[in-house]
């Protein structure tokens, strides 16, 4: 299943709305680690 730019724009217009200007940064943050963390356990893996 894939997202497109439109469906993409509302999920981020809805976590913007959910959690405001404020927190939005630390949350990209957080999932950008979480992202290298998975692809290094998946590297480890190989």
């Amino acid at each position: 299943m894939f997202v497109g730019p439109q469906e993409s724009l509302v999920v981020l217009l809805i976590i913007l709305l959910l959690f405001g200007s404020s927190k939005v940064p630390e949350f990209a943050r957080s999932l950008g680690k979480a992202k290298s963390e998975f692809k290094k356990g998946l590297d480890e893996e190989k």
